[in-house]
């Protein structure tokens, strides 16, 4: 099932992608609440309800997918965590060739710095070193700590795509990346979320790319995470309790646009920028500078 967040008038909706048609769960059901996340909270993880409100909703809540005003999928994430460096390929092109982490490399994201599918993601006044990364997304469903390995999935409730785009330039002023990697809409989420049972456990196996105005730039596969989704998931809930609708960003492959030898590749105002997982999407956003 495809889960996707948009707007309506001016509203806030949630719905269910069915071919070119995307079925308006608000229509359907005025008691279906517009965010994801508090779906998630109010039914434990549960979606089969969503899904069977939305075969019985009438042919009056059916809208066609063309031109649909795509919202992030998760409206108002409590948490977004971040990998770093979790691919071998993306750890030897930077410069932490020479100290690959025996950990996962978290950080975190605020709300205010990720747009949805189709919404620009803005170069900023501060920088040209605005930067690509393609990276798949498990969103959690129920309210997890203390995970085992036999358990770590169970709380998944299904994928989406990120473009977690980042200024370079400020990520390396410190140690620390959050200021690179949260200028106000520099990334993306979207278009949707693909419940767990429709892809392998743990998005293993997933080919994954970006495509900057055509032209590809990263191909690799979630096979290749240094840091599975199940290990990390273990490893951040022995301190952090997940809660439902938290979203989790699980890192880039190798190709990023810093890389680039001898010319580096920024993303500029007129570009388009496409990330694909295998079995989710195409995340698209266009390109465009900052206003003074």
């Amino acid at each position: 099932m495809k889960v996707v967040g948009f707007e309506l008038n001016n509203e806030p909706r949630l719905g269910v992608i069915e071919g070119d048609q995307v079925i308006d769960l608000q229509a359907a059901d005025p008691k279906v609440p517009n965010d994801l996340g508090e779906w998630l909270r109010a039914n434990n993880g549960d979606l089969k309800p969503l899904g069977e409100r939305a075969k019985k909703a009438p042919a009056s809540a059916r809208l066609p997918l063309e031109g649909l005003k795509y919202a992030l999928p998760v409206a108002r994430p409590g948490k977004i965590l971040c990998l770093g460096l979790n691919y071998m390929d993306h750890v030897k092109e930077g410069r932490y060739a020479d100290n690959v982490p025996k950990w996962p490399s978290l950080f975190f994201r605020v709300l205010s710095s990720l747009v949805p599918h189709n919404a620009a993601l803005i170069r900023p006044l501060a920088s040209e070193q605005f930067d690509y990364e393609a990276e798949m997304v498990a969103v959690i469903g129920r309210r997890a700590r203390h995970l085992t390995m036999d358990n770590a999935l169970s709380c998944i409730a299904g994928y989406s795509i990120s473009n977690e785009g980042s200024i370079r330039e400020f990520q390396r002023h410190t140690t620390q990346w959050t200021m690179g990697k949260n200028f106000d809409k520099s990334g993306s989420v979207g278009p949707w979320m693909v419940s767990a049972d429709e892809l392998p456990a743990g998005g293993k196996g997933l080919k994954i790319m970006t495509r900057l105005n055509g032209r590809t730039m990263q191909s690799d596969n979630t096979d290749n995470l240094m840091f599975p989704l199940a290990e990390t998931l273990v490893y951040v809930t022995q301190g952090m309790t997940l809660e439902p609708g938290d979203i989790i960003l699980t890192g880039t492959p190798s190709g990023v646009g810093h890389a680039h030898k001898p010319n580096p590749v920024w993303m500029r105002a007129g570009d388009e920028c496409e990330i694909e997982v295998e079995g989710i999407g195409i995340l698209r956003n266009p390109i465009e500078d900052e206003r003074p």
